[in-house]
């Protein structure tokens, strides 16, 4: 009987969905990453670049001490970005919090950003040489900096908060100009 009334409760579907919608990317951001980077380590050999799709797509290994995409700032910056990225999660776990439920899209934003902050402080903690990346794309000298899923999902997760975020404002102004319109002069 109490199960039933549990789930009868309003608003048990939302957070279900939050569960779910927080849980499963997570988890399955931080098993591909780290499976990934494993099978990268345990088959190549550092700088080896491996084309997949021509010189298109191609596997490339190689450590990243810096941020996302190639940002480095000298001999610290795993060290710095660690410490930024731990800010970046405790940040991310109070925007987490004051989320409703009903906002799936702001706590998948949150998750993906969360699960790829995870993966690449796991490797900033593990490796002396900073986070592994393999992902490579470009044609010939022009290349995008290479890249991991974690760097992947950070970056999806930042549009998809964004796009949450201006959503936001859009039905805020939409519902104060509807108000406005309804006040009597």
């Amino acid at each position: 009987m109490r199960d039933q009334e549990s789930s009868a409760l309003p608003g048990n579907g939302d957070l279900a969905a939050r569960l779910w919608l927080t849980l499963v990317p997570i988890v399955v951001i931080l098993a591909l990453d780290i499976a990934t980077k494993a099978w990268v380590m345990n088959t190549f050999e550092l700088y080896e670049r491996t084309p997949v799709i021509g010189d298109f797509f191609r596997f490339t290994y190689t450590h990243n001490r810096g941020a996302a995409f190639g940002l480095d700032i000298g001999e610290h910056s795993r060290i710095f970005f660690l410490i930024l990225s731990l800010i970046a999660l405790g940040v991310l776990g109070v925007l987490y919090r004051g989320t409703p439920s009903s906002d799936r899209l702001r706590v998948l934003a949150i998750s993906l950003v969360s699960a790829g902050a995870l993966g690449n402080i796991w490797d900033r903690i593990r490796l002396e040489a900073g986070v592994v990346d393999f992902l490579d794309f470009g044609i010939g000298a022009s290349r995008f900096p290479i890249f991991n899923i974690a760097d992947s999902a950070v970056t999806v997760g930042a549009v998809l908060l964004l796009i949450s975020f201006w959503l936001e404002g859009r039905r805020e102004r939409e519902v104060a100009a509807a108000a406005a319109e309804a006040t009597p002069e």
